[in-house]
């Protein structure tokens, strides 16, 4: 599931989050040196793919661009050309700036800034893919025939110019409008194909709404839902399919770092359609738990119940290293899949080893010894950075949400419960845009209730509720 990304006034003073969390800021001097001596030198490869149109999709204001995708018809189907940025072409294996990017393990984020992987002058700057600079980049081209299957897999070290940069609201708004060039609606036919793929595969899409706080017009800042854009989701498609395709390589390969998801097990989905029959929402027999889930809409009462519920079928994502036999357990359950990070090196550490791991397989050279040395290792340090970005993103929702809750200690609230048992559960409140703990035994599951603020404390980032 992604991560929240959260905007609150600056007044909160979230340095001390940080040093509580032991989240590291700033850079040694000698990592900023050699990160500096990088940037002004990168390994440019031969290969020259600048004649190709790439352009970038983010969310507005990101400047540490991974990726860069130039999309063709190809006969009755396509070729999609991703550029990933080759951090290999700045980060070199037993340097100080390398060991500082396995401690980290990925980019951290702050409603007030991120704490990138590796220093700003090569994640914002030299090995970012940003528009009308020559980079290097790790290119995957992907032949897909007319109904969006993966048909061959090429990737190979290239250089690229990426020629406009690209905001998803900003795509939306030109594909709704008709306006949009062939290179934008190419998109959203190749990912609206490969969604219905997904979805034969059985895939699961958790559609949940992003929290985001802003100032309100009052001056007190507020919380709400934010529900991603179609375009984000054919973007995300773009690299599914190319983890997808990195996972072939490597099992293929028989070497390699996988991105696992175990399948749920029967009981826990008879659990699930047990508790959206009690909710009163449809679930045929027979029908896949993937199906029922991704057409939820999570502003429903009970389809946000049930959403909270089925998180608990997608716990146990872990990356899988193997070198010879593949693994026991090679797929990602909601991808239905065998699946691999690998699009977005600028701020994933393992993405580095599984582009390097690809380039070689495709070329039919030997992984290096650095890279394959390190797999084995990079489960545990991926583990522990996941840990990591979790503390910190359940912090900084607590933290918000006790904040714009606190001046309110005593009021009453309408809310949906979406978690009930024996000792207390939860609930959802519409506005502000609030998920918390409240108190009562056996609340009523999916339906909306009263319920009075009982605390809301920043000092201890918690809020709580009671039911009235």
């Amino acid at each position: 599931m992604p991560s929240p990304r959260i905007r609150i006034p600056g007044s909160i003073a979230w340095d001390d989050l940080r040093t509580e969390l032991h989240v590291p800021v700033d850079f040694p001097a000698e990592v900023l040196a050699e990160a500096a001596a990088a940037a002004s030198a990168p390994r440019l490869p031969d290969t020259d793919l600048t004649s190709l149109p790439f352009l970038t999709i983010d969310p507005a204001g990101s400047l540490d661009l991974d990726q860069a995708m130039h999309l063709e018809r190809d006969g009755s189907g396509f070729v999609v050309h991703y550029a990933i940025a080759d951090v290999g072409a700045f980060v070199s294996p037993g340097t100080a700036l390398d060991a500082e990017t396995h401690a980290r393990g990925e980019t951290s984020y702050f409603p007030d800034l991120r704490v990138p992987l590796h220093p700003p002058v090569l994640a914002e700057g030299a090995a970012s893919l940003l528009p009308d600079q020559l980079r290097p980049a790790v290119v995957w081209s992907l032949h897909l025939d007319a109904t969006g299957e993966l048909q061959t897999t090429e990737v190979r070290r290239a250089k690229v110019r990426s020629q406009r940069r690209l905001e998803y609201v900003g795509v939306q708004a030109t594909i709704e409008a008709g306006t949009a060039d062939e290179a934008l609606m190419l998109l959203q036919e190749i990912g609206t194909l490969r969604l219905a793929l997904a979805r034969a595969r059985g895939a699961v899409d958790l559609p949940t709404p992003e929290q985001e706080v802003t100032d309100g017009a009052d001056g007190r800042p507020c919380l709400a839902y934010r529900a991603p854009v179609a375009a984000e989701a054919w973007n995300a498609q773009i690299s599914l399919l190319t983890g997808i395709a990195a996972a072939r390589l490597m099992l293929d390969g028989k070497v390699g770092l996988l991105r696992t998801l175990p399948p749920a097990d029967e009981e826990s989905v008879a659990s699930l359609r047990r508790s959206a029959l009690a909710l009163g929402l449809p679930w045929p027999e027979g029908t896949p738990y993937g199906d029922v889930i991704s057409g939820l809409d999570p502003a429903q009462p009970a389809a946000a119940a049930l959403l909270t519920l089925a998180t608990r079928l997608l716990r146990g994502a872990a990356y899988t290293a193997f070198d010879g036999a593949p693994p026991a357990q090679p797929l990602h359950s909601a991808v239905a899949a065998a699946y691999a990070h690998c699009t977005a090196p600028l701020r994933r550490l393992a993405d580095r080893y599984v582009s390097e791991v690809c380039v070689a397989l495709c070329a039919g050279q030997a992984v290096p010894d650095w890279a394959r040395a390190a797999l084995p290792v990079l489960p545990e340090e991926m583990a522990a950075a996941d840990k990591r970005a979790h503390e910190i993103d359940r912090a900084i929702v607590d933290l918000a949400e006790a904040v714009v809750l606190a001046p309110r200690v005593g009021e009453t609230f309408q809310a949906v419960v979406v978690e009930s048992g024996p000792k207390g559960g939860a609930v959802q409140l519409t506005e502000p845009a609030v998920r918390a703990r409240c108190e009562g035994a056996n609340l009523p599951l999916g339906e909306t209730i009263s319920v009075r603020l009982e605390v809301a404390d920043p000092s201890t980032r918690k809020v709580s509720f009671r039911a009235v």
